[in-house]
Parts: C-alpha cells; sequence; structure tokens
C-alpha cells in the first residue's frame, strides 16, 4: 500500500534559526520543538521516511504559527522563508516530498492574501491554516479575503488547531492547566473553527473551499448526534441575538456543511476514534496523516501506529486506496 502523509511538520534551517531567535521559542510549543531533531534536521527527518516503505509527505510548517512568532511587520518576510524552504525541499526530494502546504501571515491580511497567490504560483499543493489568529476567530471580516483568494488557487486548506495556554479552561483563572488547552481544547478548537466557519456564512461564500481537518475533526465525528440535533434549533437557547434567523440564511442544514469537510488520520495510532471520524466523513473525504514527528519516539511512532491502525480496519481495497494515497494524490494534484 502507497502512504502519503497529508499532515505533518517540518522546518527549514533558515526558517528554523529565525525561530530560534523569537521570545516564543523559549516557552511553551516553542520549547517543545526545539527537543525533536526530526523538526528541523533534515537527515533524521529522511531516515525516519526512508525507514517506511512507499511512504512520503506532504510537509508543513509545524508550531508556533507565524502570527505568534512575529508581529504583522516583520511576519510576511518568514512566512515567505519558510515556504520558499519548504518548496526548496520538495523540489530537491519530490520522491520523499511530493507536495508542501503554504503558511501564512495572518496578522498581515493583505500580506497574507498576496502569499497566498505568490505560493500558489510557486507550486504549493495546500494552503495551511491555524483555528485562531492569535486568538481572534477565522470568520472576521478581516480573513475573508484570504479565503476568497485560497478558493481562487483550488489548494485545499490544512486546518490545524492552535490554543494557547492564555486561553484558560475556566473563567475564573488566567491559563490553562495541565497542559488541557492541547491534550482536549485543540479538538474543541478545531470544532469550534468548523463552526465559525459555516455559520458565519464563509462555505455559502466561497462553497470552493476545501477544507481538511486536523485530528479527524476534532470532536465533530465523536459528537454527531449534537452537531445534527442541535443546531437544527439553533437560536432556542439564545434570547440576546437571533440565531434562529441564520438557518433560514443557510443554503443547506447545517449538519451537512459537517459532513463536506475532510479529515486526516492523525489520531497517534487510536483505533476506536478513527473508525468514528471514517464513519463520519466516508472514506472519500478521509486523508492518511501521522502528525510526525510528535510522537514520544520524536518521528516514527505515530506513523507506524497509523499505518497498523489502517491495516487492521474492515475496508475494502477501494477504500483503503482512497485514504492511504488516492485522496491525498487528487486533493493536491499529485500524480497517482
Amino acid at each position: 500500500m502507497r502512504y502519503i502523509d497529508a499532515f505533518n511538520h517540518y522546518f527549514p534551517k533558515r526558517f528554523f534559526d529565525g525561530v530560534l531567535e523569537t521570545p516564543a521559542s523559549q516557552k511553551d510549543m516553542g520549547k517543545r520543538v526545539r527537543g525533536i531533531p526530526a523538526l528541523y534536521d533534515l537527515d533524521a527527518r529522511m531516515r525516519i521516511v526512508d525507514g517506511f516503505q512507499d511512504y512520503s509527505q506532504i510537509l508543513s510548517l509545524g508550531m508556533p504559527a507565524i502570527d505568534r512568532l512575529w508581529g504583522p511587520e516583520d511576519a510576511p518576510e518568514w512566512a515567505k522563508i519558510g515556504n520558499d524552504g519548504l518548496a526548496e525541499l520538495v523540489a530537491k526530494h519530490p520522491d520523499r516530498f511530493p507536495g508542501w502546504a503554504a503558511s501564512l501571515p495572518m496578522n498581515a491580511p493583505e500580506a497574507a492574501v498576496r502569499e497566498v497567490e505568490r505560493a500558489a504560483a510557486n507550486g504549493a499543493n495546500a494552503i495551511q491554516l491555524h483555528t485562531n489568529v492569535d486568538g481572534a476567530p477565522l470568520d472576521e471580516d478581516r480573513f475573508w479575503p484570504i479565503f476568497e483568494a485560497i478558493e481562487k488557487t483550488g489548494k485545499p486548506i490544512l486546518l490545524h488547531p492552535i490554543r494557547t495556554r492564555e486561553m484558560a479552561d475556566y473563567r475564573n483563572e488566567k491559563v490553562s492547566k495541565y497542559e488541557i488547552n492541547s491534550v482536549i481544547g485543540w479538538p474543541f478548537e478545531t470544532g469550534a473553527a468548523l463552526a465559525r466557519l459555516v455559520f458565519s456564512g464563509i462555505i455559502d461564500t466561497y462553497p470552493g473551499l476545501k477544507v481538511i481537518s486536523h485530528h479527524l475533526g476534532g470532536i465533530i465525528p465523536y459528537f454527531e448526534g449534537r452537531v445534527g440535533h442541535s443546531w437544527d434549533q439553533l437560536g432556542s437557547r439564545t434570547s440576546d441575538e437571533d440565531y434562529a434567523s441564520i438557518l433560514t440564511r443557510l443554503k443547506k442544514r447545517p449538519f451537512d456543511y459537517f459532513k463536506e469537510f475532510y479529515g486526516d488520520t492523525a489520531l497517534a495510532g487510536a483505533k476506536g476514534p478513527t473508525i468514528c471520524g471514517i464513519s463520519f466523513f466516508t472514506p472519500d473525504r478521509v486523508l492518511f496523516a501521522s502528525d510526525c514527528p510528535f510522537d514520544p519516539e520524536k518521528g516514527t511512532g505515530y506513523i507506524r501506529a497509523t499505518i497498523a491502525v489502517m491495516e487492521s480496519l474492515d475496508l475494502s481495497q477501494d477504500d483503503m486506496e482512497k485514504i492511504c494515497h488516492r485522496n491525498a494524490e487528487k486533493m493536491f494534484g499529485l500524480k497517482p
């Protein structure tokens, strides 16, 4: 079986050197990335890829997000540096890395639109967005032109969760504790971002958008019943805003929008949630992904575990091929 890993992360050297010079690299997610050689050492990364048969990776930058590392004055240039570094790696090693996803300076929206256009012209196979922009939701007015630009390119969006410690678990606390913000906050954050894309009207306005949600849609497949029936009653719980009118404005049932998103298999090798996610999205809308190199083994663990889960599932050969490589070939414009 051919495996194309749709969602994993790597820092080109010049970009990583710049990351290390930022204050954010000294704490939280920045602290973690410094301890994973395969995230920035090309030789280490290629040894991991070569350790699996008929396996390759679509590269995207890791965390922290560009808008968490640099202000709007510097972010556009560093986005360009990171994207050009990934493009160069793909050009040099197409068998190992057949494609790449561009990241954007979301805190400089006009520059982000230009970077979408420039990166797509430079061969980007996808655009990576995060579920918020330094705490701001993706459906703010200033970000809509970015979605318009992405739709025009025809490139899919790789939607990565980002929920920092500053987004507290309880109202009377200042920060999230026990890494709740990432371990279980990220799946919530993914669901919240997808909901904002739906109810804001972004998906209706730009129907050509293809959104691949990391970690198989976060909480959405698990709460399929609530996503369906609770949002069929939108507005019944709220008295100070007219949410019920949104249902008449949307072009279809809220549940149907969520079914038309995509998900990836980056679930740390957990079989039950994988079955749940594939059931929700169907094999036509799931892509193989590992989240390499963020496993405890720092590179190989999630790949091996996710392949093992896929091989254990009761799927037809056709559905296995769709998830493991054919959906990625179609979405990213790769040769079969």
